[in-house]
């Protein structure tokens, strides 16, 4: 491990063992100017209760006083009955800096990938993030996702494209209906994220692309800087493109349009939409995402405003708020 990746890791020197670890955003990006910026982790843990009644004992101010004197069988509950499975501590001090953490179940890290059911983490980890810790070889399973993220993008995008903008696609997948796009997110953010992350993005979506090419149902021109890309738009592609979607979206899609009933490769039944159209398949892929996105935010906002505290939640809102309104003023 580089000592990037050691000076990342430390924060996990005072918390109980995880099984996954990764660290992501804003902070991390080379273009990044607000050295103020939180470190956000996303760990994953065999056992959350377990974990989180070690971890008061270890770090207690590390949580809301209140979801400290409740204990963590209310830190369970909020995190699995009002949020998305996932619980944030904000503001944590590690040593000059200010880190962000999310624990959730390995299981359910495992699930949201694989099958997009809150497209949460699953939308967290299409993007590009910094593994510390992976016990259970999520970095593999996680191929599944991608794939599916390439797919999505691919339907979403014109007949022809550059390498950048199937990249700004891919990254903006998690952010339709994202409640927090309209008034606490940077209004240019997936632009800094890819610009940011140009390599990562390659390096993390290559062989997808090339699969494709050699699937027929790309073209690549490789120019200096980036590939440019024409797609087939036919319903023969555009069908191949649906059904490499996890299960859950297009279970969810059939339902609306009509599909076919089979294998999902793992013993149960999936549901496959019939299309007419590729711009059909690209509106019903928008309309399933964007309504998933906006329940998991929805949820996610109100579980951390409980997790977090009156005090804490406003002061996250307020510093999400202030980089949205310098973004829009800047333009």
């Amino acid at each position: 491990m580089d000592s990037k990746l050691l000076e990342l890791a430390g924060p996990l020197q005072s918390l109980p063992p995880v099984d996954f670890c990764c660290a992501y955003g804003s902070s991390l990006l080379p273009n990044n100017e607000d050295k103020t910026s939180m470190v956000d982790y996303i760990l994953g843990v065999a056992d959350p209760l377990q974990w989180h009644s070690d971890n008061l004992e270890m770090n207690r101010d590390h949580y809301s006083k209140w979801m400290a004197r409740f204990g963590p069988k209310v830190i369970t509950w909020v995190t699995n009955g009002i949020g998305v499975g996932v619980h944030f501590n904000p503001f944590v001090e590690w040593k000059d800096k200010k880190i962000k953490y999310g624990v959730v179940g390995m299981q359910d890290l495992a699930q949201d990938i694989l099958t997009w059911k809150n497209f949460y983490l699953s939308g967290r980890l299409q993007k590009p993030v910094r593994i510390l810790v992976d016990n259970w070889d999520i970095r593999k399973v996680n191929i599944v996702n991608l794939k599916a993220a390439t797919s999505a993008a691919l339907l979403l995008s014109k007949p022809e494209f550059t390498e950048e903008d199937l990249y700004a696609n891919i990254c903006s997948l998690s952010y339709m209906g994202d409640l927090r796009m309209l008034f606490a997110e940077d209004k240019n953010k997936v632009k800094k994220i890819v610009h940011g992350s140009f390599e990562s993005f390659g390096a993390m979506y290559k062989p997808m692309l090339q699969e494709y090419v050699a699937a027929g149902l790309l073209n690549c021109q490789h120019y200096a800087s980036q590939g440019v890309f024409k797609q087939d738009c036919g319903l023969s592609a555009t069908s191949y493109l649906l059904s490499t979607l996890p299960c859950i979206p297009q279970s969810q899609m059939a339902v609306g349009i009509g599909g076919d009933h089979g294998s999902n490769g793992a013993g149960g039944v999936a549901t496959q939409p019939l299309i007419s159209s590729r711009q059909e398949a690209a509106n019903h892929v928008r309309k399933v995402l964007r309504r998933t996105v906006r329940a998991s935010s929805l949820r996610q906002a109100l579980s951390g405003f409980l997790a977090a505290g009156g005090s804490n939640a406003a002061r996250y809102l307020t510093q999400k708020m202030s980089k949205s309104w310098k973004s829009r003023m800047l333009t």
